[in-house]
């Protein structure tokens, strides 16, 4: 192969999600977005878990990190079966408290689906990990003072009745 034809392929090759995403995805958002996604997700589960950890005493250490990772699995199935629905679908006549099912567990989600211009997936993952952030944060004021079992009550009904209604009342728009 020639020098000219390996740099023509190299440019084609990174060029090629250009032409085949060409129709309303806006790939610099969707990039930013998922950048953006995994950082919030390492400030989570290492971030925090380091942070907190620092300020426990060494035999805490484990229990800290343990949560933040629990924390982090709750939220996400628990955001996959109805938290994103209930805060970005369509609620009809309690829109202003809640929203609705139609998305829980994703049933439209396609490879075609947007929010806006990026894909819902990415969407829905960004969201996703403010979620867990949220009750993660929260480690910090209950450190060494909760039992594991209680600690996954609190996070899962914390974003269940608190964060769901406050994304709702936020006004997030979507789409």
């Amino acid at each position: 192969m020639t020098g000219k034809l390996k740099i023509s392929l190299l440019i084609g090759f990174f060029l090629l999600p250009t032409i085949v995403l060409a129709d309303g995805i806006n790939q610099a958002n969707t990039v930013w977005v998922l950048s953006a996604t995994a950082w919030v997700l390492f400030m989570t589960i290492p971030g925090l878990s380091l942070f907190y950890a620092g300020l426990v005493r060494s035999k805490n250490v484990l229990s800290v990190f343990m949560q933040c990772f629990a924390i982090t699995c709750l939220v996400s199935i628990l955001w996959l079966a109805g938290g994103y629905s209930l805060a970005f679908s369509d609620g009809g006549q309690a829109q202003a408290f809640i929203g609705g099912i139609s998305k829980a567990f994703l049933p439209t989600l396609t490879t075609e689906s947007l929010t806006g211009d990026i894909p819902e997936a990415v969407y829905f993952m960004f969201q996703m990990t403010f979620a867990i952030i949220s009750p993660a944060l929260i480690i910090g004021a209950f450190a060494e003072r909760m039992k594991f079992s209680s600690m996954l009550w609190f996070s899962g009904l914390w974003l269940i009745l608190v964060y769901i209604p406050c994304v709702i009342g936020c006004g997030v728009v979507v789409g």
